[in-house]
């Protein structure tokens, strides 16, 4: 292993420890309720005050392909043979790694931005105009904007997510959960992108050419007379893509933003992945509109809940032998919502461990079996989607939609996990609980709730 700085070498002691705790979520022997478990940290359980998060360190070296601190048993690069751009896999996809439940995977998770056809298709070239020294831009992200050849790319129909999978985890079924717990997440360099493209984001020109309800023609982003979309060429669509620096501060490391002539605006990095996913559709071939990455389906895959950060578990229904585990999208930061269209884009080293859940083992919330499920150390997060089906008949981006079924699997689990009285429960929701947009650009949007765990005497 290259050597460490003593910011990741203190990391990598932590996540010595964490690697053999047990997850966050245990059923009560014998009783109706949940418990919450001991933090990863050691602190027992999770108190009334809500944790921070980890202190993210600025980066000790540029995580180049093997090179630096890899936490997991298991390690998996984005070889431009191996990755998909754009999809996810099917069910019969053919895995590129098996593991055991419980074991631990290392991935080099790549961004799409700085690789993507209206951004010239060169990283290298990219980022050395935004002033990156070349030994700084990733190898893996010049290999695979330049050698990818999987599948024809096109921009104005593929997802951009660079994609990496599937992981089959032996012992998973079709109706057990798989649950997913990120436990390190590294940013491999001291940079990120936030892009808003034309037709896309929460003030989107509609494909007619018009404002979207609630809006003016003014008032679209990006203003419609820089939309060049017509043109064919994706460099000459009017994009904007804005080059975000990542810097040391004194509470960790801090992405930066101009503000006017000389001002600056700084916000701290929290890590997660945007796509955590597992394969959910049949398909007839690799870029079958039903694998395209951008919709986020019951398999989970560009699910973007930002509270999926370390120390967190996200637990996905199983739809195929082995689950066929993917994940993609990194963020370094993002807003609930994502409005613009994408978070704070950054490419993370990305340690996992992935668990079989068995029916009635407790090891999983009884909604996990058939949605999706997130859960930090202090919070129940039940998530709801708009068209939990993906592209199957078309994309519904109705927010009612996605926050009614999330207020519903949030009473599914108040009632049949923790024995709280269905009335009762949908008054608790109403009067203590958080219900966040999770995204709306994604086709399918997404909210989830904030269940305080404390409330229940955790």
């Amino acid at each position: 292993m290259a050597e460490v700085t003593g910011e990741l070498r203190g990391l990598h002691e932590q996540l010595k420890d964490r690697l053999g705790r047990r997850g966050l979520l245990r059923a009560a022997a014998g009783a109706g309720a949940l418990t919450a478990a001991a933090s990863l940290a050691g602190q027992g359980r999770a108190s009334a005050a809500p944790s921070k998060g980890p202190r993210v360190s600025y980066p000790g070296q540029i995580l180049q392909p093997g090179k630096g601190p890899v936490h997991g048993r298991h390690y998996l690069r984005a070889d431009a043979e191996e990755v998909r751009w754009g999809y996810v896999p099917s069910r019969g996809s053919k895995p590129v790694l098996r593991m055991r439940s419980g074991e631990t995977l290392t991935v080099d998770t790549l961004s799409h931005e700085g690789l993507l056809e209206d951004q010239g298709r060169d990283p290298l070239a990219y980022f050395r105009s935004q002033g990156v020294p070349g030994d700084r831009v990733l190898h893996d992200a010049v290999a695979v904007a330049r050698d990818y050849a999987r599948t024809a790319r096109n921009f104005d129909v593929d997802g951009p997510h660079v994609v990496i999978g599937p992981v089959a985890v032996e012992g998973a079924e079709p109706g057990d959960v798989l649950k997913v717990e990120p436990l390190s997440l590294l940013p491999r360099v001291p940079y990120g992108v936030i892009s808003s493209r034309h037709g896309k984001g929460a003030l989107a020109r509609r494909a007619d050419g018009g404002a979207p309800d609630g809006i003016t023609a003014a008032e679209v982003m990006p203003p419609p007379e820089s939309d060049g979309r017509a043109s064919g060429d994706p460099e000459s669509y009017g994009n904007v893509s804005v080059f975000t620096p990542v810097e040391r501060g004194p509470q960790g490391a801090q992405a930066v933003l101009p503000l006017g002539r000389k001002g600056k605006v700084r916000f701290p990095l929290a890590p997660h992945m945007g796509m955590m996913g597992v394969a959910f559709a049949e398909a007839g071939s690799e870029t079958d509109p039903l694998l395209n990455s951008v919709p986020p389906t019951l398999g989970g895959g560009n699910i973007d809940i930002r509270h999926l950060g370390e120390d967190s578990a996200f637990y996905l229904p199983v739809f195929a032998e082995g689950a066929l585990f993917y994940m993609g999208d990194p963020h370094l930061a993002m807003g609930n919502g994502e409005a613009a269209l994408t978070a704070l884009e950054g490419s993370l080293r990305a340690t996992f461990r992935l668990t079989v859940c068995k029916p009635g083992s407790g090891d999983a919330p009884s909604v996990a079996y058939r949605y999706p499920f997130g859960e930090t150390k202090d919070t129940w997060i039940p998530v709801g989607l708009s068209d939990p089906d993906g592209s199957a008949s078309g994309n519904l981006g109705d927010l009612d939609v996605a926050m009614r079924r999330a207020v519903v699997n949030a009473l599914d689990f108040l009632q049949d996990d923790l024995g709280m009285d269905r009335a009762t429960a949908y008054a608790y929701l109403s009067a203590a609980a958080d219900f966040e947009v999770s995204q709306v650009v994604d086709r399918t949007t997404g909210v989830h709730g904030m269940i305080s765990k404390s409330h229940f005497g955790h």
